[in-house]
């Protein structure tokens, strides 16, 4: 999976910004941090993704 980004107009700024943010949705830099961890338990990561679903869920049902 790559992701690359053209520099248009000498503007290297904004298009490290653009390549900041698609690496972001992506989720490569979270996948290979997951990978440096090494070995996990089965049920410690079950419980990580209960709290990870727990904070998004929070996040998501919040009332405007």
């Amino acid at each position: 999976m790559s992701v690359g980004v053209k520099v248009k107009g000498n503007n290297v700024e904004a298009d490290l910004k653009r390549l900041r943010v698609k690496v972001a949705r992506n989720g490569i830099l979270s996948k290979a941090k997951e990978r440096a961890e090494g070995f996990k338990k089965p049920g410690v990561r079950r419980k990580e993704e209960k709290k990870i679903n727990t904070i998004n869920s929070r996040r998501n049902n919040k009332n405007y």
